[in-house]
């Protein structure tokens, strides 16, 4: 899935409503593509909810939609492919989620970043896409400069069909490392992301160099 600067056109992700429909955005940068649910239960266990007030989806609930709508071949093929920069549908994810449907043409990537609150999943419909991501829960805020352990670095290979959820504060960067293949994917998010952090990395050094919420991308 993905959350992920978009074009001010339309709102976007990591990878960051319209329906598939619309006119697609593009994204001409070098980065990628966000109300927290209320809850409510008995016995001392909690139900997250959505803004309809229905169940909140689950983290696999979010991979099961991604997985069924990157096997939607007319939808998929229905996004232009632009080579200098990614492109976008945004489409109706399940239980008030936000969802993405993301081209990324050769050597685009998104750069490291986090989804804050919310979880998340994505699914390669076409090519491949790398995952780097940091096995390790960082302090959400109150920070500028960390200094990673060793042994916090993971990273996969997700080709057509293969996909990952993951779940708050996951820090990670995905790239299209193909030099001649567009790759295309589809990005669900819950809570829709109410903001992005973006960093910088040098070595075991990460540090945070912004935070954008939805009005910077709308």
């Amino acid at each position: 899935m993905s959350a992920l600067s978009p074009s001010p056109a339309t709102p976007a992700p990591a990878a960051d409503g319209d329906t598939p429909g619309t006119t697609p955005a593009r994204d001409t940068s070098a980065a990628g593509v966000p109300a927290p649910a209320s809850s409510a239960g008995t016995g001392g266990a909690t139900t997250a909810l959505s803004g309809s007030g229905t169940p909140a989806p689950t983290a696999a609930e979010l991979l099961d939609f991604v997985r069924r709508t990157a096997q939607d071949t007319a939808l998929v093929a229905s996004l232009p492919l632009d080579p200098e920069g990614r492109t976008w549908l945004r489409l109706d994810g399940p239980g008030g989620s936000e969802a993405w449907l993301i081209s990324w043409p050769p050597g685009t990537g998104t750069g490291w970043h986090d989804h804050a609150e919310s979880t998340g999943a994505f699914t390669v419909a076409t090519g491949a896409l790398r995952e780097h991501s940091l096995a390790a829960r960082l302090p959400t805020d109150g920070w500028k400069t960390l200094e990673l352990n060793e042994g916090v670095d993971r990273s996969r290979l997700l080709p057509a069909g293969q996909g990952r959820a993951f779940g708050r504060h996951h820090v990670h960067e995905v790239l299209n490392e193909s030099g001649h293949e567009h790759a295309v994917s589809v990005h669900a998010y819950y809570p829709p992301l109410p903001q992005i952090r973006r960093y910088s990395r040098t070595g075991a050094v990460l540090r945070l160099e912004q935070t954008e919420r939805p009005e910077d991308w709308q």
